[in-house]
């Protein structure tokens, strides 16, 4: 790693928070309890409330499960927003969150999954923000060292899950924001055919 004037941590934090920032969070806001559990297709996974899914495996620890399945079937399934904020907040920052900044424990069996919108929104913000404060915190020497046990390739760097996290932070959230699109242009066709 070449640092800069900026700092390697500063770039790795610009990386996220400017798109975070600029292209992700007002896309967000407003989103209903409808967008965050319609579905375009059957049989999409999703979160719902327990007892109610027909998913080989039903994960969380309050009133509403994630769907899933071991092992994952091929195709996997079409999944909702919800499904994605889930798969965000819990696999990609909490337990991240828990293994190397000092938050809870988290896993998807133990996990409080949202029910409304609101909730998974302000759950996502709050992870967002654990996040990075604990990536603001790390010096260079924390960035160079490997992940350890604690991550699946103990033997990448810090940086290099710093990256992958941010990857997966757009990459999911965009598909969040494509699913808003889809939905308002779908019902928007529907009520304009309706009212013909």
């Amino acid at each position: 790693m070449d640092t800069t004037e900026r700092g390697w941590n500063r770039i790795l934090c610009d990386q996220w928070e400017w798109h975070w920032n600029h292209q992700i969070r007002d896309r967000l806001a407003g989103l209903t309890d409808d967008e965050y559990l319609w579905s375009p297709v059957p049989d999409a996974w999703s979160v719902r409330p327990r007892g109610t899914s027909t998913a080989p495996v039903q994960a969380g620890a309050g009133d509403f499960t994630i769907d899933y399945a071991f092992p994952q079937p091929d195709p996997s399934p079409f999944t909702t927003i919800a499904w994605r904020l889930g798969h965000v907040i819990v696999g990609v920052l909490a337990v991240r969150n828990a293994a190397h900044f000092g938050a809870p424990p988290a896993s998807y069996e133990t996990w409080a999954y949202a029910g409304t919108a609101a909730a998974a929104l302000e759950q996502l913000d709050a992870q967002v923000e654990t996040w990075l404060a604990g990536v603001r915190g790390l010096g260079d020497h924390e960035l160079r060292a490997k992940v350890g046990p604690k991550e699946p390739y103990p033997e990448l760097t810090m940086a290099d899950l710093v990256l992958h996290i941010h990857r997966e932070l757009i990459h999911h959230l965009a598909e969040v924001c494509l699913l808003r699109d889809l939905y308002l242009h779908t019902n928007a066709a529907t009520t304009t055919g309706a009212n013909r």
